[in-house]
């Protein structure tokens, strides 16, 4: 299996010219491309537009600093845009999963900048990194790659760090899981309630948020095009930077101890794209990283060949009792514990839930035939009838 191993890397003042010329060149020339395609009436292939946009443009003057770079990043952003559209035809046919792909867009210099060496453009050695027409890059190893790398891309991210991203072939590493299964019920405040009883808490980005709103208000004051803004918008772009570091690293971790120490891992299918239209919650269930969680935890037990399953988001997991499986029907959200009204166990919400995502995962189909009350538990409801409902006071 392939897999992507990252590295910072420090380029020299000459080389940063050299690589600002190389993203330049790249850029001019996927945009070159895409208007091309958009002219035509039938999409062109790759190598009708590698023909007009980078031999042919080289001999005029306009175009002519396009050979000051190495062709393979050119002819890979061709490839790439050839990649955007299939993408965008498949998913409007239906024949590709997930949500709708759009159309590519053009390239804008203040975004994340890429170039892609394929072999005979990179060489890899002990300390640095051979890359066409740029020289020998330092790079900061902190891991050894496990095989020859295929590729490589150049990446300058919008706070200006530039990193070296490698693809591997990785073999499966198989080691025995301490424990057989397990579930997780994710959430906001509580990241991931597991079926075992541990509870692992968000982390707290109110520092980070508080000053990119302070920075946001003197970045909109500043006039465009002006040196001023340039600088406030990468002070802007390093405080973004730290915010997705801190929830990368968080989300990497959490996935690594979940992977190796479980053999069947269990999670519920979550509406994100639905739950973003709550416009009080938006931001706090973006942040949290949901989405990103399930897909390393997905790429993780097939690299460790553990068991990734994924339940039906309808699995009533929080109407159901884990001790006797009685249903009791909907809940208010400000329900935290629960009496089961069939056996008197006392059940946290979370951990009710996390306990049935693990069993639901691992085979176990609730009996729908035990039903209760099928519309959702009011508070007068609560109040009329005995004290099976306890809201959890902090």
């Amino acid at each position: 299996m392939k897999s992507r191993y990252q590295f910072r890397i420090y380029p020299t003042p000459s080389q940063r010219q050299s690589l600002a010329r190389l993203f330049g060149c790249v850029r001019v020339v996927w945009n070159d491309s895409l208007a091309l395609c958009k002219q035509s009436e039938k999409l062109p292939k790759n190598s009708e537009l590698q023909k007009v946009c980078i031999t042919q443009a080289k001999k005029f003057e306009e175009r002519e600093w396009l050979g000051e770079v190495s062709a393979i990043p050119l002819q890979q952003s061709v490839a790439d845009l050839g990649v955007a559209f299939k993408n965008f035809f498949s998913s409007r046919a239906g024949k590709r999963k997930g949500p709708k792909v759009n159309p590519p867009r053009f390239k804008r210099k203040t975004n994340r900048q890429t170039a892609r060496f394929t072999r005979g453009g990179f060489k890899v050695k002990a300390a640095k990194v051979y890359l066409a027409k740029i020289g020998e890059v330092k790079t900061k190893w902190s891991r050894p790659l496990p095989s020859e790398p295929s590729s490589v891309t150049v990446i300058k991210d919008c706070a200006g760090r530039y990193f070296l991203s490698f693809v591997v072939e990785v073999e499966p590493e198989i080691k025995p899981a301490p424990n057989p299964s397990i579930g997780i019920d994710l959430g906001l405040k509580t990241f991931a309630c597991c079926s075992n009883g541990e509870k692992v808490d968000s982390p707290d980005y109110s520092r980070f948020y508080r000053k990119l709103k302070r920075e946001g208000r003197r970045l909109a004051k500043r006039q465009k095009g002006s040196k001023r803004r340039e600088r406030m918008r990468v002070k802007v772009a390093k405080l973004n930077t730290q915010i997705r570091d801190k929830r990368k690293d968080f989300l990497h971790k959490l996935s690594t101890q979940v992977i190796n120490e479980n053999q069947v891992i269990a999670l519920e299918d979550l509406n994100v794209s639905g739950m973003l239209k709550n416009r009080k919650l938006a931001r706090a269930i973006s942040q949290a990283g949901w989405r990103e969680f399930r897909l390393l935890c997905e790429a993780k037990a097939d690299k460790h060949n553990r068991d990734f399953r994924v339940i039906s988001r309808w699995e009533p997991t929080s109407q159901v009792c884990s001790e006797c499986g009685y249903r009791w029907g909907k809940l208010n959200l400000s329900v935290r514990t629960i009496v089961c009204v069939n056996c008197g166990k006392e059940h946290d919400r979370d951990d009710n839930a996390s306990t049935n995502i693990e069993r639901v995962g691992v085979g176990h189909i609730h009996d729908y035939k035990r039903t209760g009350s099928a519309c959702k538990t009011s508070d007068e409801a609560v109040c009329d009838e005995l004290s099976t409902h306890r809201e959890y006071i902090q």
